[in-house]
């Protein structure tokens, strides 16, 4: 009995005696001098690691700290912008907006295009129209998710998985289930442009043509080879869709359908579940679902689930009264900061990546809510309502214009690719509501550069003009080509005073 307790108190002695070498060993291993770095100028070059030379594998990952992954990022740049004008959409609501009770005649036309693919009778192109990217993107320009140039077999493997030989075959109606990326071929790969210059790569993938709305109406051309995919048409883009992102709607289901009112949703990325507690997608401003009725404290909606076999499954929602609207909203000064406070919580999302926004959807859906209906790409939209034309304008004719005729909140300024909202004035500045991505710049070697803002702003016209390289003639106020107020609807002349003006022509 002695004997096996001097035994084991030994063995226990023994083994504190190593835990408190191995401590001190580890201590001393990591005392602050011995610590590799990145960032530290004053450690030696055997102490510097490249990130080329790391190769982190998943074991190594509890470590990269120590290497140095984990250093907060340092952005040299600020946009003074985004500092001195107030990001708060209530302050220029309240001072520019108008207050207007409804736009009764551009609100009657937006069921109209919300549900145009319904009356498809075939395809509304032909299927070389429908080809046009596989005509503008090719082997030579294009990069794939490696960032290496995307070898020809690799478009004509996506042209023969694109099967336009079935083109307009299905013929079909249907919804979507979920958000959901449009695309411009049948696959999630992306589509670079050269990933070297300033204003490619990411976040711009080419094949990335629009993002749909869950429970959005389509029309259904044909399969992907493999039927993967389908090809669908929305009331503004079309592109390949998942083929379990959609679900077949007939005759009696989308008449049912058009035939309810409609519930505008109002709040941003809320995860919606049906009555027994099962997720369907996130709440979106700009999405619409089929009115059921009003009870107590809550607004019963109906959506579309997904079913076996792309069958459509019907499910009812439950919202609070403040969270929807089942008629579109007043375009005044409180719905407008409602709505626009939400959208400002997005990112910049190239073709609504990653669920987010880039400039035009971002504008399209804001004033959905409200009844209006605007495409979906930033040329289209700058061709509604009213359009005043910048052509042989400077900039200090445009902005005396602008101040004259624009109207805050009703009024969209455009050039080339990019697509902002007239919030009035501030300081005597003209004010901008956008989504952008970056500012250009161009160092003294002519190298182009960005500074990334990525998110939805609201700036002036030279945002970002105290930068270093700051490149005026790229910058917005130079490159305005006009601007539209897209609320103005012309009003009509009745058949009795054309036929007026015609006697008093003649005479």
């Amino acid at each position: 009995m002695h004997h096996n307790t001097g035994y084991r108190m030994a063995l226990f002695f023994t083994a504190l005696a190593l835990l408190l070498s191995f401590n001190a060993h580890a201590a001393e291993s990591l005392q602050p001098k011995q610590t590799l770095s990145l960032i530290d100028p004053q450690n030696s070059n055997k102490e510097q690691r490249s990130l080329k030379e790391l190769n982190l594998s998943t074991a190594q990952e509890s470590d990269a700290a120590e290497n140095g992954f984990c250093v907060t990022p340092v952005y040299p740049h600020s946009v003074e912008d985004l500092y001195h004008f107030p990001q708060d959409i209530e302050v220029y609501a309240k001072k520019s907006a108008l207050t207007h009770k409804r736009h009764y005649g551009i609100q009657k036309s937006f069921d109209r295009n919300y549900f145009s693919v319904w009356r498809y009778k075939k395809p509304p192109e032909r299927s070389s129209t429908a080809r046009w990217p596989f005509n503008v993107y090719s082997r030579g320009c294009s990069y794939g998710e490696n960032l290496q140039l995307l070898e020809e077999s690799w478009f004509d493997e996506m042209l023969k998985k694109a099967n336009f030989k079935r083109f307009g075959k299905v013929n079909r109606y249907g919804m979507t289930l979920h958000f959901s990326a449009l695309r411009n071929f049948p696959t999630h790969k992306p589509l670079f442009r050269d990933p070297n210059k300033a204003g490619e790569g990411f976040p711009f993938d080419y094949l990335q043509n629009s993002a749909v709305h869950a429970n959005e109406p389509i029309y259904i051309s044909h399969y992907s080879k493999d039927r993967a995919w389908v090809y669908v048409y929305t009331s503004y883009a079309s592109g390949w869709l998942p083929s379990h992102t959609i679900a077949f709607m007939n005759k009696k289901q989308r008449k049912k359908w058009q035939k309810a009112k409609p519930v505008y949703l109002l709040k941003e990325k809320v995860a919606l579940t049906d009555t027994e507690g099962h997720f369907l997608f996130y709440s979106r401003v700009g999405m619409r679902l089929s009115y059921v009725k009003k009870r107590g404290l809550y607004t019963y909606a109906r959506a579309v689930a997904p079913g076996a076999f792309n069958k459509p499954t019907f499910v009812t929602i439950r919202f609070k009264h403040r969270d929807v609207a089942t008629k579109p909203l007043y375009l005044n000064q409180k719905n407008l900061t409602m709505i626009t406070t939400g959208v400002m919580k997005s990112n910049y999302g190239w073709g609504g990546l990653y669920e987010e926004r880039d400039c035009s959807s971002t504008l399209r859906d804001i004033y959905a809510p409200f009844g209006i209906w605007i495409p979906r790409n930033s040329r289209q939209q700058s061709r509604i309502g009213k359009v005043i034309k910048f052509n042989d304008l400077n900039t200090t004719a445009k902005e005396e214009l602008i101040k004259a005729e624009a109207i805050p909140f009703e009024t969209f300024l455009h050039r080339k690719g990019h697509i902002m909202l007239y919030l009035g004035t501030y300081e005597d500045n003209i004010m901008i509501l956008h989504n952008m991505w970056g500012i250009k710049t161009v160092d003294d070697n002519a190298e182009e550069g960005r500074v990334i803002v990525g998110k939805v702003v609201i700036s002036t016209l030279d945002i970002g003009s105290e930068q270093k390289g700051y490149d005026y003639n790229s910058s917005l106020m130079p490159s305005l080509d006009r601007m539209n107020i897209f609320t103005y609807k012309p009003v009509k002349k009745s058949k009795k005073r054309k036929r007026k003006s015609k006697k008093k022509a003649n005479v």
